[in-house]
């Protein structure tokens, strides 16, 4: 559990690691230049270590701006390490497991993957680590990471995260939540929407949309405000479902409160602008920033982040007073 001793302290060493690595790369690289070559492509001066070639596949769908943040922080990290940073997604778990294989056949020198549907992943995975190439996982899928030989998994307790939901709905006074889950088979979308029920003082009931088509899922959401007039609050499992609720909250006339997982630029705007409630902030941008680091401190150093356990980046609950300090870097795509 998050709460642990140990996990606090692997959380507390990957700030300070963060923020002496961060230091680094600004002092050869100059900060904003390494950011601009890395969004040129370009390798950076970060280091002069040799060239290594990373992959990173995920369970993203179509227009999930979360991935965005994710790759932004990766292709940072790979801009300071001297990393060709290949990423590829799809949302079906046989096609990521194929995805998985194709970086295997390419021989890179280091994978990070994600867990959403940990069944399909598991072959692929295992070979990746009997082929000697080094694994770490981040996001989704925590509790099968070890077992598949991972180094270490970077992301957010998901029970826990969930939890941290349901504890501000009984701050809030609500009294009950439709958590909407955007992907069927997600393991850590399940985790999120069960860890708020299990504390939230109210009732809590899940709703199955397809994520994918935005359309479709702002009618969902929209029927079951209009079946069901008690519902006060929405729960949405990222950040561009909060926007579609939003819509359909106007469209059915109710008085729901908003409530996302995730940010992006609009999360702020709308924070800012009192149509969402709060937020839950688990640092994307530092899942793939620390993923693609920690390949390359393990390839050139053999150090494994966190001693093994699992690196947590949230969860943070965000609401409108910290808009003025998260805005602008919303606004760039890093938070």
């Amino acid at each position: 559990m998050a709460g642990t001793p140990r996990r606090r302290t692997a959380a507390v060493l990957t700030a300070a690691i963060t923020l002496a690595l961060a230091v680094t790369g600004c002092s050869s690289s100059g900060g904003k230049q390494a950011e601009d070559e890395s969004a040129g492509g370009g390798t950076g001066k970060g280091v002069h270590t040799p060239r290594l070639k990373i992959a990173m596949v995920t369970h993203s769908g179509e227009g999930d701006t979360f991935w965005d943040i994710v790759q932004s922080g990766a292709k940072q990290a790979a801009a300071k390490d001297n990393v060709e940073f290949l990423y590829s997604a799809n949302k079906e778990g046989d096609e990521q497991a194929q995805l998985v294989r194709t970086a295997i056949d390419r021989r890179v020198d280091g994978l990070i993957v994600t867990l959403a549907k940990p069944d399909a992943l598991k072959a692929e995975v295992e070979k990746a680590v009997e082929a000697g190439i080094p694994v770490v996982t981040i996001n989704s899928g925590a509790q099968f990471s070890e077992g598949l030989g991972a180094l270490s998994h970077i992301g957010q307790d998901e029970a826990v995260a969930g939890e941290a939901v349901g504890e501000e709905l009984n701050k809030r006074g609500r009294k009950k939540a439709l958590c909407v889950i955007h992907e069927q088979g997600n393991v850590s979308l399940e985790e999120r929407c069960a860890g708020a029920k299990k504390v939230f003082e109210g009732s809590l009931e899940t709703l199955n949309v397809e994520g994918t088509n935005m359309p479709a899922t702002q009618s969902s959401i929209e029927a079951k405000l209009q079946s069901d007039k008690d519902i006060d609050t929405i729960v949405t499992l990222g950040a561009p479902f909060a926007a579609a609720s939003v819509k359909a909250r106007e469209q059915a006339g109710s008085e729901a409160e908003i409530d996302t997982f995730d940010l992006n630029a609009q999360v702020v705007k709308s924070l800012k602008a009192k149509e969402i409630g709060f937020a839950v902030d688990q640092q994307p941008y530092l899942q793939g920033y620390l993923a693609v680091d920690e390949l390359w401190l393990y390839t050139t150093n053999a150090n494994v982040l966190g001693g093994g356990e699992p690196v947590l980046t949230g969860p943070a609950i965000v609401t409108e007073k910290d808009v003025p300090r998260l805005e602008k870097y919303t606004a760039r795509g890093t938070r």
